[in-house]
């Protein structure tokens, strides 16, 4: 195994900077120039690092905002063009045109879609092995009408004359596609030829690198302290607490706490995994003193609130029976920390997150977050570096607040039992019908609402419940899963007979966007 010196100082050599100037792909690129075993970084294009020494190339991001606007965002990036590798994307490619020299006007047609590259200039080494006739992803309303000074086209397609282009006597790029998204056909190729051809970036960052250098790390940050770790079964937290265990082992104490609205039987189950990793785990079932904060709640703010503050109470009641801890770890993942320093400051509140921001007064402790850089299919592959089983590893996600937020309305104990019946049928069939590990996500809504139906020869007026599966990479997009008909026909079956209380299935067809995964 390497040296965890060589390896971290390899890993700090080789950065790639990402301006994000607000565009809704900026998390894609840098998950596309990760998958390429390359260390990146996503910086607001209006907090430039002070020192740019440990980046090998710069990536400019696309933007929901015209350059043509007054109030368009232009950083000074002297000290990054025409002395680093750069390629700008979509509005980073209009951004260099246009103050660069060039001209960017309104489009007479809507760019946004496929294309395919109908020209790309002959021996360019940003276009090696990309044929001409691939597919890209165009979105945007503006276009280069005139490149920058020192410009030399390198692609067009049918409507966009300068797709591509360099700038002379630089290592300046740019496009005005997206090879991050998947529809560009060749994306990661060109992303490859930049970075990794032209820019000579190492490609050192690999899962057993990681878990060299983080460990490394956490044991010189935390030494002989205790830390505290808040269990709550999923793939992100026990990732962070094996980490942590090979850092620190015994000094960390994990608490895995039962808020009464995990799935059927998860409580006990979880905590029997935990036994067999070696983990110093205490479970604490709170399920009444959940419920009574969750008493006559409706709304989904609200509810999470009620968890989030309930949950912090707990577990510092918890926290407290361990004596002169220091550290109170989490399991924050990358796209947490993107969010909170976004382009724009903190994003619109879609729903309140738990891992992110200050601890209250009443907590004294210092924040360790061994997953913080990390994107989820990336904590997934330290996981799997690191022996963790792989059923647990190919867990879906499931919100904190659990099954709060999958209950519309408001939660009382006998809904609580009616969800978790059903959402054990609807998810133990996935796993008969082989059906699990092809979906990112899957479970059950019960709906503030009732139907009218017929049993035997009686009328019923019952609940209905809301299957809901889908597919997806990392959660920010997602289409819903075309489950075989059979499957949902037995699913629906099993749960009107099965589950008291419910007389309907319904299955829901919405992707992300513009519905959200969860209801609430």
């Amino acid at each position: 195994m390497e040296n965890c010196t060589e390896v971290l100082f390899l890993q700090m050599q080789n950065k790639v900077l990402i301006l994000d100037f607000g565009s809704q792909y900026t998390q894609l690129i840098a998950r596309r120039v990760r998958e390429l075993n390359i260390y990146c970084e996503i910086h607001p294009y209006h907090n430039i690092p002070n020192d740019l020494s440990s980046f090998k190339a710069v990536v400019l991001s696309g933007s929901p905002l015209s350059v043509r606007n007054e109030d368009a965002a232009h950083p000074d990036l002297s000290n990054i063009k025409g002395k680093l590798p750069l390629l700008g994307v979509c509005y980073g490619a209009q951004y260099l045109a246009h103050f660069g020299g060039g001209s960017v006007e309104p489009s007479n047609i809507r760019e946004y879609g496929r294309a395919k590259l109908s020209m790309i200039k002959d021996s360019e080494p940003l276009f090696k092995e990309i044929p001409e006739g691939t597919q890209v992803w165009m979105s945007h309303s503006d276009t280069i009408a005139k490149l920058p000074e020192n410009g030399v086209r390198l692609a067009s397609t049918a409507d966009v004359v300068n797709a591509a282009y360099k700038i002379e006597g630089e290592e300046t790029y740019a496009i005005q596609f997206h090879p991050e998204v998947y529809h560009s056909t060749h994306g990661k190729q060109l992303l490859e030829n930049f970075l990794v051809h032209m820019a000579g970036v190492e490609q050192s960052w690999t899962p057993a690198a990681f878990v060299d250098t983080t460990v490394a790390e956490l044991k010189k940050k935390i030494g002989l302290d205790k830390v505290v770790l808040g269990l709550s079964g999923g793939v992100d937290s026990t990732v962070a607490a094996v980490l942590l265990h090979q850092a620190i082992g015994k000094n960390l104490y994990c608490i895995f706490v039962n808020n009464g609205l995990l799935r059927k039987n998860e409580f006990n189950s979880v905590l029997e995994q935990y036994k067999d990793m070696g983990l110093n785990v205490k479970g604490v079932d709170s399920s009444d003193r959940f419920l009574s904060a969750l008493a006559g709640k409706s709304d989904p703010e609200e509810k999470r609130k009620a968890i989030g503050n309930t949950f912090i109470e707990v577990f510092d009641d918890e926290a407290h029976e361990i004596t002169d801890v220091t550290y109170l770890a989490q399991g924050t993942i990358y796209p947490d920390v993107i969010e909170s320093v976004s382009v724009n400051g903190p994003s619109v509140t879609i729903k309140s997150h738990h891992n992110v921001g200050g601890l209250p007064d009443f907590m004294k402790l210092k924040i360790v977050e061994p997953l913080r850089m990390l994107f989820k299919d990336e904590v997934r592959r330290v996981g799997a570096q690191l022996g963790i089983d792989k059923k647990l590893l190919g867990r879906h996600p499931f919100p904190g607040p659990g099954l709060a937020i999958r209950i519309l309305g408001d939660i009382t104990a006998e809904k609580v039992r009616i969800l978790q019946e059903v959402d054990a049928i609807f998810i133990d069939g996935l796993r008969k019908w082989d059906l699990y590990d092809k979906v990112w996500q899957a479970g059950a809504i019960l709906l503030p609402v009732q139907s009218v139906g017929v049993m035997g020869d009686e009328r019923t007026y019952e609940k209905v419940v809301a299957l809901r599966a889908v597919e997806s990479t990392d959660g920010m997009t997602a289409d819903w899963v075309n489950l075989p008909y059979e499957f949902l026909q037995e699913t629906s079956n099993h749960i009107i007979n099965r589950v008291k209380g419910v007389n309907r299935v319904v299955y829901d067809i919405s992707s992300k966007p513009p519905a959200t995964i969860e209801w609430e």
